[in-house]
């Protein structure tokens, strides 16, 4: 009886001699406005070790004696790392993790009627938020031209022979006209133009905003929302709504761009079509919570034509030449 003691005190002792050795880490992580940030997930790199925060952000590992890193992510938030040693002594490592620049934390008032913000994820009706960044990217020297490759639902080109609409470029959404979709400035209605687009022009008898007025280097970003709201923004924003949200305390950001037109044709080199277009936004801090931003544009563009390098005796010498061969 007394031996087979012993040899169950020894296995008990054996077994729990890993147990015994392993050290408890423990901590707490929280956001920068010192909530708690729940699910967070901790895990040690280079290892299967991890666990998840309760609900009050803490959080409790055993981990052997060792150099480890530390690691700990959380939706909508920047992930951090620590690297700890642990030895026999139990350890606390608590991380503060930062929520700035994160897309999934955007906050959005367009197509909600919550009166609080809310993310893009959880918008009832598709949203695009298109960055001024990516607005450079197509290199257009203005607005309804970015935005015409950066937005699907976007259309707006530039109409030849048409009045007053040559200067203009009517607008639409979803093929609808540009009388049917709202422009609004940080939120706010945009003025339409006083221009009445006629001729063969698109959005003929409808009168539009014009929306290259707003140099391109004070947007901060746009959102469109590529669904109907009449019920909610009134009757001019049955194709949808397109809201430009202006900079605040911007830099100073200058550019320019520089483009023209090279045909070589029937033996003749034609260039044309210059386009130049010089920008520039910088943002002013007034007071405490004050500010003023300063925007402005110069656009040029040169016509371009084709008819110079198509006269009719030189193409119908050139045709019958071919057909007497």
């Amino acid at each position: 009886m007394k031996k087979t003691l012993h040899i169950l005190f020894l296995l008990s002792v054996l077994f729990a001699l890993p147990a015994a050795a392993q050290t408890p880490v423990k901590g707490r992580v929280t956001g920068e406005d010192s909530a708690p940030l729940p699910g967070a997930h901790i895990s040690v790199k280079s290892t299967t070790a991890g666990t998840l925060a309760d609900a009050d952000g803490n959080y409790e590992l055993r981990l052997e004696p060792g150099s480890y890193t530390l690691e700990v992510a959380s939706i909508g938030h920047k992930s951090a790392s620590k690297t700890i040693k642990a030895g026999h002594v139990p350890l606390r490592v608590n991380f503060v993790l930062s929520s700035e620049a994160i897309e999934l934390e955007e906050l959005l008032v367009l197509g909600s009627r919550s009166a609080q913000l809310r993310t893009n994820i959880d918008k009832p009706a598709p949203v695009d938020v298109i960055a001024q960044k990516d607005l450079k990217f197509y290199a257009q020297n203005d607005l309804t031209q970015a935005l015409n490759y950066a937005a699907p639902s976007f259309n707006a080109n530039r109409q030849t022979v048409a009045d007053g609409t040559d200067h203009i470029d009517p607008a639409s959404l979803r093929g609808l006209g540009p009388d049917q979709v709202l422009v609004m400035v940080n939120g706010k209605r945009r003025h339409t133009s006083a221009l009445v687009n006629i001729t063969g022009s698109f959005g003929r008898g409808t009168v539009g905003t014009d929306m290259n007025a707003i140099p391109m280097a004070a947007v901060e970003r746009i959102e469109v929302l590529r669904d109907g709201a009449a019920a909610q923004y009134g009757s001019d924003a049955i194709a949808g709504v397109i809201n430009l949200v202006l900079k605040k305390k911007s830099p100073l950001v200058v550019s320019s761009a520089y483009g023209q037109s090279c045909t070589n044709f029937l033996g003749k080199t034609l260039t044309d079509g210059q386009n130049v277009q010089f920008d520039f936004t910088q943002g002013f801090g007034l007071g405490k919570k004050g500010f003023l931003n300063v925007s402005a544009i110069s656009e040029q563009r040169i016509y371009q034509s084709r008819r110079r390098i198509f006269p009719s005796d030189v193409v119908f010498s050139r045709l019958s030449g071919q057909a007497n061969r």
